[in-house]
């Protein structure tokens, strides 16, 4: 934190992947426009489809919980588009555009709130801490 308590400016890089729903809702351009007009810049952009054992790792910090297999069954079930965005405070800036997990809680203006219809097909997915986004870049970009 910055000593007035305000979140510390930094440049930093995170995940961004727009999941099977996004893709097949052709919502990958709009997901972009947003990243971009937010003042972001996209490094790495790929479309693939995420084999099970990526996807099990990304995942792994739910590998106990009950709908593990849901969302692996999901991020696999077809192809995403997968970005390292980066800039000022990039983790948090990504994750106020997509909004809470549940698009229920989600405001409008916020992709989830605009697009998501239920909790386990929520549009996209982002890192929640420079941990997990330098976890799930080297997992997805090999950085």
């Amino acid at each position: 934190m910055a000593p007035n308590g305000a979140p510390k400016d930094v440049k930093e890089s995170t995940l961004l992947i727009v999941k099977p729903d996004g893709v097949r809702r052709s919502l990958i351009g709009e997901v972009l426009r947003r990243v971009e007009e937010a003042g972001l810049t996209i490094e790495g952009l790929r479309m693939e489809t995420i084999d099970r054992a990526t996807a099990e790792e990304h995942y792994g910090e739910h590998r106990d919980k009950p709908f593990f297999v849901e969302l692996v069954d999901f991020i696999t079930g077809g192809p995403v588009v997968v970005a390292k965005v980066t800039g000022h405070n990039a983790i948090a800036v990504w994750r106020e555009l997509m909004g809470p997990t549940d698009p229920a809680d989600a405001l409008p203006g916020t992709i989830r709130g605009d697009f998501a219809e239920i909790i386990s097909e929520n549009i996209v997915h982002g890192s929640d801490s420079p941990e997990s986004a330098a976890r799930e870049l080297k997992l997805f970009f090999g950085e």
